[in-house]
């Protein structure tokens, strides 16, 4: 299996609330964009909470995201999985992007909500261990995953949870 590699991060100074999934899934791999699964609620709900337009272009949606003060990357800066799954990941495989240097470059950041629980566990386990000493207290939340695996949840229940991104943009 082919090593996956995530996308650079959609930030800039101004980048407050950092959503943070786990690895791209093949359909956004493919597209070089997050979130590009038709079947993923993520769009739907920024649609749902800032106006933006799932079919407005990715470069559109995304400069919209970042003037709202919201970026978006993901935990894994590489790893090994058979198709779209996190459950896939190869434990062994995984590779944690560099979050002292985001936090250097995004100094307003101050709230980062996981897209999942996968995204959450992984962070938690290995990218805050390697935290620089003194970093700033970041407010995170767990918001359910907008996959299109995650079916247990409906988009309306789903957007009550993701609400709480909507209050620090």
């Amino acid at each position: 299996m082919p090593r996956l590699s995530c996308f650079p991060p959609v930030v800039s100074e101004a980048t407050r609330t950092l959503v943070l999934g786990t690895m791209p899934g093949q359909a956004s791999l493919l597209a070089n964009e997050y979130y590009a699964h038709p079947r993923n609620q993520f769009w739907p709900i920024m649609e749902a909470l800032f106006s933006i337009e799932r079919g407005w272009p990715y470069p559109q949606r995304t400069a919209a995201l970042l003037k709202l003060g919201v970026g978006l990357w993901d935990v894994l800066e590489s790893c090994v999985r058979e198709g779209s799954l996190d459950s896939s990941i190869q434990n062994k495989s995984v590779v944690i992007n560099d979050f002292n240097g985001l936090l250097r470059d995004c100094p307003k950041l101050n709230q980062i909500v996981f897209n999942g629980a996968m995204a959450e566990q992984l962070f938690r386990r290995h990218a805050m261990p390697r935290f620089d000493k003194g970093i700033r207290p970041l407010e995170m939340a767990r918001l359910p995953s907008t996959s299109p695996a995650h079916a247990s949840l409906n988009l309306q229940s789903k957007l009550l949870q993701w609400r709480c991104i909507s209050s620090s943009a």
